[in-house]
């Protein structure tokens, strides 16, 4: 790896340490600085640049636990990793309330370490994000009401700008609420078109004995309730776009009229005896695999292939990366104006929240978290609580414990996982050992042996007490 892992400053008295620390973290990538006294520390972190600090707990003068406060304080975006070599579970408590981002006890795995500080350097960088999504003057990069600075969105806007230029039929593929419609209406906005009408119709939407009706209008009399002569949308998108929205769905003795209305630019209205000419461009969206529909027979070749000139395939919103974020700022913002609520954008935690669950109804369902967010809130940020139960225990294990890894050496052991989520139940409920078993579905027997096997227990003769008060704060 190279040095490109994050900026480190190590903390601690001990010299050896310190040099130990730098030499076992710069094999992992990282770039390490390390000082032994904590004032001096402390006060490097207002002058340099860092991503995570490494502190030991117990040092002459300020100790772990108040620097840690001190960076909580005046640095908070900075994470803090304490080390200790005094395993017990208040001392891990109360370091975890001093605002430190990890507790790791000695001996510890460098391995472990490593893996403990990366994903501490992408909580900053994701902190860091969430900022200049906050700040920015501009916003994100967009594309008409398409917004997004992923690569995935980028390729995408390079696309559309070249399909725009063209008059060809376009299909746009992608999942449910990835925002077919906005890139087509964007392609029409941008193209020779844009003047003329933009008509878009829910294939899936219209009863079958109401589709052709709709696509190709009718004649007074045509059938029961035609009172007057209908258009059609074809004609009624003449010198505009027309959008055929999930026109997987049509069904296969309409595709056939298709085909032939959009290969002579001519249709006949229900019940008439004149075609009529149109000149609009087809631009058709789907969900579905549409060549999967060809093989199996439920969707005419002809027709996909006279439909398919120029795909357009929209990228999932879990495939997008921090795209998550501006979208969410974006969706805050307009809801905030909506309602007239003072909401500015998201902390930390919920950002993290935001960026580790999958999103299946994707950007369509981050606007309806966002919305509902925002409508609930009492705080100037969006916090964990404010999102849906779903969002927020989304894989509780998986983000924060279980981080992403490019090969199997770089994943913690189960033991490992499980400690981290004992501590993270733990300092959630305040200490109580009683409530935290309950929620681990452990008995408290169980739960103080996992405790004195990773040193942060008193011993399991305490596992019969009557009660099991909070630990108190530091």
């Amino acid at each position: 790896m190279s040095a490109a892992e994050g900026h480190v400053l190590v903390v601690d008295d001990d010299i050896e340490m310190c040099h130990f620390l730098r030499l076992a973290l710069r094999r992992h990538g990282f770039d390490v600085e390390f000082r032994s006294d904590a004032a001096e520390a402390f006060a490097l972190v207002g002058e340099a640049q860092f991503d995570a600090v490494i502190t030991d707990l117990n040092m002459r003068g300020m100790n772990g636990i108040e620097l840690c406060e001190r960076i909580a304080a005046n640095h908070a975006d900075l994470p803090v990793l304490v080390l200790t070599a005094f395993g017990r579970l208040d001392t891990a408590i109360a370091a975890m309330r001093a605002g430190a981002y990890d507790f790791l006890t000695k001996p510890f795995d460098v391995q472990v370490l490593a893996l403990a500080l990366r994903r501490a350097v992408q909580h900053h960088s994701l902190r860091e994000e969430v900022k200049r999504l906050r700040e920015s003057k501009f916003g994100p990069e967009r594309f008409e009401e398409l917004v997004g600075e992923s690569e995935p969105m980028r390729a995408l806007y390079r696309l559309l700008e070249q399909v725009a230029a063209v008059d060809s039929s376009v299909l746009i593929q992608g999942e449910t609420g990835t925002g077919k419609e906005l890139v087509a209406r964007a392609l029409h906005r941008r193209s020779a078109r844009a003047r003329g009408p933009f008509v878009a119709v829910n294939c899936a939407a219209v009863p079958e004995t109401l589709l052709e009706s709709e696509l190709f209008g009718h004649v007074k009399g045509a059938f029961s309730g035609a009172t007057t002569d209908s258009p059609g949308l074809l004609r009624r998108a003449h010198g505009g776009t027309l959008l055929l929205d999930e026109v997987g769905d049509m069904p296969l003795a309409l595709q056939a009229k298709l085909l032939r209305a959009l290969e002579e630019r001519r249709v006949r209205p229900v019940g008439g005896g004149e075609e009529r000419e149109f000149d609009a461009r087809i631009v058709v969206a789907t969900h579905m695999d549409v060549e999967a529909a060809v093989e199996e027979g439920r969707f005419r070749q002809d027709l996909y292939f006279r439909l398919n000139v120029i795909a357009v395939d929209l990228p999932p919103l879990r495939a997008r990366g921090g795209d998550v974020l501006a979208l969410a700022q974006m969706f805050i913002e307009q809801q905030a104006a909506r309602t007239g609520k003072h909401v500015a954008g998201l902390t930390g935690p919920a950002a993290e929240r935001l960026l580790a669950y999958s999103w299946p109804g994707n950007v369509r369902e981050l606007r309806n978290c966002i919305e509902r967010a925002v409508a609930l809130t009492a705080h100037e940020r969006l916090i964990v609580e404010d999102l849906p139960a779903g969002i927020r225990d989304y894989l509780t294990t998986s983000p924060a414990l279980v981080p992403e890894a490019s090969d199997s050496s770089q994943l913690p052991t189960l033991e490992e996982v499980e400690r981290r989520y004992v501590l993270r139940v733990l300092d959630t409920v305040g200490g109580n050992k009683k409530l935290a078993s309950r929620i681990l579905g452990l008995d408290r027997r169980t739960l103080y042996r996992k405790l004195e096997r990773w040193r942060l227990g008193p011993g399991a003769g305490d596992a019969d007490e009557p009660d099991d008060p909070p630990v108190a704060s530091p």
